[in-house]
């Protein structure tokens, strides 16, 4: 058979790509359950963005299933076995700051700019350009090749929960949702809330905490955070000490009275939660600025225990639960919801991420005393065990021929905190579509894709689904 020239298929396709992806991208597909209906369960938005993946895929000629309308897949080929292709088109709330309409999908600079952009429907729609070059190429495949598409991955999983009752596992697959070259091993994944039993706070001296609210998402750095407080006439100096923390820490943000109650508002970085060093948490930076004043006891625990355990330190060394192994490397603690409310106590939303070789029931059982400490229990427990594949399997030898062939370069295995659809399957990794030396922009303000990384990840999808199913 004539060598096919991977990049060149996809040059010829390229402003159909560029176009069909920005299409994407113009869809807000963000979680909204308040909205939510029999028709869109997850929200329109959402619902919106898995029609167009089908109605592209039928238009196309492929075949394609709608499940629940919380999932769907795209499929073509024949045999018993199958190659999956795990993506989604939800995205997590886009979030402040942002240079130009996070759902415009501008191109300048040689980047597509908007939410999603790299987590990730620009991988997706480079995938389904993959398979459709292979499709139409008309090449002999041994196995089906099917593209599911999720739509709650930011969040629960439940897309894939219910698509996986309903529908057959692959039989191998990848997920176009992390780094090049190859996802083998990811972290397990904990979320969790601690929340505060309540305190008599009566007959109290000291600043009343009226409210308290920081960060939207478990895996999200919170880059917003603001306080109302009581003062007891004490605004002038709280706010001098505000201004001095600001300058000093080099951050922004700004303060207020609004009808006899004083506010204070912080701005941090907002970072994926995998690697919550990344960003600056807004919500512990100020939990921790104003646990230094005399407050009302309720607000007094919550806050310090935020100053004492969960700030600067996302390792968990000062809750004595820091784990590391030579697979997955650092445990790690994002704080992704900070919240407080006077009369009622506070609340801490998070995402624990742990690696191969760790046992969260054991972390669990480490946390417990100095929770107990300042009265906190933990509520609302999840968890996503970690996700390991031998790196002698056929799926990542396979793999890793197809990205040294397309690049030039060595595929080495690497190992993330975060959570792919991969892990829903027993031989499964994530691949690509971030390649070596790029800035990871997924959950920031200004998410773009490089269009030329778009196009390489295009061909060494291509590739890899024929070499696979061949």
């Amino acid at each position: 058979m004539k060598e096919i020239n991977w990049m060149q298929e996809v040059e010829n396709r390229k402003e159909a790509l560029i176009e069909d992806t920005r299409k994407l991208l113009k869809i807000k597909s963000v979680l909204d359950e308040e909205n939510a209906t029999q028709e869109a369960p997850l929200g329109e938005g959402v619902r919106d963005a898995l029609f167009f993946m089908l109605e592209r895929g039928d238009t196309d000629g492929f075949t394609t299933k709608n499940v629940g309308n919380l999932a769907g897949h795209i499929e073509f080929g024949e045999g018993k076995e199958s190659v999956g292709i795990l993506c989604h088109v939800d995205v997590v709330p886009e979030g402040d700051g942002w240079s130009s309409d996070p759902y415009a999908a501008e191109v300048r600079d040689g980047k597509i700019f908007a939410r999603g952009a790299i987590d990730d429907k620009g991988p997706t729609m480079a995938a389904y350009y993959a398979m459709k070059i292979v499709k139409e190429l008309n090449l002999p495949l041994t196995k089906r090749v099917r593209m599911i598409v999720g739509t709650d991955e930011e969040s629960n999983w439940r897309c894939v929960d219910h698509y996986f009752k309903h529908e057959e596992m692959p039989t191998m697959g990848f997920a176009p949702d992390a780094d090049f070259p190859i996802i083998f091993a990811e972290k397990g994944i904990s979320d969790f809330d601690i929340v505060q039993k309540k305190i008599d706070t009566e007959n109290q001296e000291g600043a009343a905490v009226v409210y308290f609210k920081a960060g939207r998402r478990y895996n999200m750095v919170p880059d917003f955070a603001k306080i109302a407080i009581h003062t007891n006439q004490e605004e002038t100096f709280i706010i001098q000490e505000f201004q001095s923390f600001l300058d000093k820490k080099q951050l922004k943000g700004k303060y207020y009275m609004d009808q006899g109650i004083l506010i204070l508002e912080l701005e941090g970085i907002s970072a994926h939660g995998m690697e919550p060093d990344l960003g600056e948490n807004a919500g512990l930076l100020l939990a921790t600025f104003i646990s230094r004043f005399k407050l009302d006891k309720q607000a007094k625990s919550f806050f310090s225990f935020i100053k004492e355990y969960l700030n600067d330190d996302s390792r968990g060394k000062q809750l004595g639960i820091a784990y590391t192994d030579d697979i997955a490397g650092d445990l790690t603690i994002n704080v992704g919801k900070l919240q407080y409310e006077q009369g009622n106590g506070g609340m801490l939303g998070i995402n624990l991420r742990y690696p191969v070789t760790a046992n969260v029931e054991k972390i669990q059982d480490m946390l417990a005393p100095k929770l107990q400490e300042y009265g906190f229990e933990v509520q609302n427990l999840s968890d996503s065990k970690p996700h390991h594949v031998d790196e002698k399997d056929f799926l990542i030898q396979t793999l890793k021929k197809v990205y040294e062939e397309q690049t030039g370069d060595k595929a080495e295995l690497l190992a993330i905190g975060g959570g792919t659809y991969a892990r829903s399957l027993k031989s499964g990794v994530a691949f690509g579509p971030l390649f070596p030396g790029r800035p990871d922009v997924a959950h920031q303000k200004d998410e773009y894709m490089i269009v030329e990384d778009l196009l390489k990840a295009t061909a060494i999808y291509a590739q890899a689904i024929y070499e696979l199913a061949k």
